[in-house]
């Protein structure tokens, strides 16, 4: 007896104990695959950075590919507790966030980096308070630019484009696709693989970064560039979860929120962006919209902005004067990352 209890005690200290117990458990929902950057660089590193900064007293496990549910409803669920942090395309709930839209339309800035620092300072100000006043938002991104993905069909002009059956992130892209002749199928990103494999639809809108992540190229042999939009991302937690912590601990996720790690998402899908393009490239057909198409496109492209701005005005919501906000903040997020 006095051999196990020896054996026993010689167990526990190889084992060890934690130096204190974990106080605070939560979870943390995405999209996408366990193997992507995000799941990897941008959430686990997160999770291990709360970690260190609570002494080990906040644990975060992360749920990827919509284990805890669909990306449509990532919002929702933080938003009633289904789980603690979401990170989702608020595009996926359409009409929620329409002033946060507007960092989707076309030609605001050139990377996903300036892109999320802009939304960020524009969050930051208070801009869009009314539209998350549910959860307790951590940050805001954006990706980087979205392009055209085809297949068995090239698409050069806007005769070629119109009547094709054209995957949207959001109803602001819709438009965009309604505006140069397409019919914009409305869908998240991790449902392109199949609906293109199906024939449900003809082409799918994505930044080089996630037709990698998702293996869209697998189901896609043409590249259109041109620089579509780019999405809104918020990483954000049940507000009654938040407001329970203690200060210090609330202190610990304040020191992880806001425009160090927006910038932090918005480098990695840059670097994505990068790694997308060069797993495609040599193997598919690649498009450029040039000379007097090119002005077609865009003639197009504005009228989108021009018309998404009206419906916000005429709501009574500030989106003029919004946009020219993220013009100023992109201006100065330009010259602060310049770097």
């Amino acid at each position: 007896m006095r051999r196990a209890a020896a054996g026993l005690a010689l167990i526990g200290l190889a084992l060890g104990a934690p130096a204190k117990a974990t106080e605070v458990d939560m979870n943390l929902a995405h999209f996408m695959p366990p193997t992507s950057w995000q799941h990897q660089e941008l959430f686990a590193v997160w999770a291990e950075t709360v970690a260190e900064q609570s002494g080990e007293r906040i644990n975060v496990t992360i749920f990827p590919a919509q284990t805890l549910g669909k990306a449509p409803a990532g919002y929702d669920n933080a938003k009633t507790g289904v789980v603690d942090i979401a990170w989702t395309v608020q595009g996926y709930t359409a009409g929620r966030f329409p002033l946060s839209h507007i960092v989707e339309l076309p030609g605001l800035f050139e990377t996903a980096e300036i892109g999320s620092c802009a939304l960020q300072k524009l969050y930051d100000s208070g801009a869009l308070d009314a539209e998350y006043g549910e959860t307790h938002v951590l940050f805001v991104h954006t990706h980087g630019l979205g392009h055209l993905h085809t297949r068995g069909r090239a698409v050069t002009t806007l005769a070629d484009l119109k009547g094709l059956k054209i995957r949207r992130p959001t109803a602001v892209i819709g438009k965009l696709l309604g505006e140069l002749g397409a019919e914009p199928v409305g869908m998240s990103a991790p449902r392109i693989y199949e609906s293109m494999q199906r024939g449900t639809i003809d082409g799918y809108m994505l930044q080089w970064e996630a037709v990698k992540g998702f293996r869209a190229y697998e189901v896609s042999d043409h590249h259109t560039e041109f620089g579509f939009y780019a999405l809104a991302f918020v990483m954000t937690m049940n507000k009654a979860h938040y407001e329970a912590l203690p200060a210090d601990l609330k202190k610990v996720i304040d020191d992880n929120s806001g425009l160090d790690w927006a910038i932090r998402a918005g480098q990695g899908f840059g670097k994505g962006d990068v790694a997308g393009l060069a797993a495609t490239r040599g193997i598919d057909a690649f498009h450029q919209i040039a000379g007097s198409e090119r002005g077609a496109w865009e003639a197009a492209a504005t009228r989108t902005t021009a018309a998404c701005l009206k419906k916000l005005d005429d709501r009574d919501l500030p989106g003029t004067e919004t946009y020219g906000k993220v013009k100023a903040y992109v201006a100065e997020c330009q010259s602060e990352l310049k770097g």
